[in-house]
């Protein structure tokens, strides 16, 4: 996703920023986990969002 608001392109939803509360916002709901679920993966894996559905077992629900 973009951290520019302003701009109206296509989110980039192949990373997970954790440091934007609208990105942490949508990847716990879209992953079904809570923040603290999604930062531990992200810590662990790093900020792919292949990587971290992977690691949560959510690749089944990938988009």
């Amino acid at each position: 996703m973009t951290d520019n608001l302003t701009k109206r392109g296509q989110p980039d939803r192949s990373k997970i920023n954790m440091h934007e509360a609208h990105e942490v916002k949508y990847w716990t709901r879209a992953l079904g986990v809570t923040r603290e679920e999604l930062q531990k993966a992200a810590e662990k894996v790093g900020n792919s969002a292949a990587a971290v559905r992977k690691e949560l077992g959510k690749e089944a629900d990938a988009q």
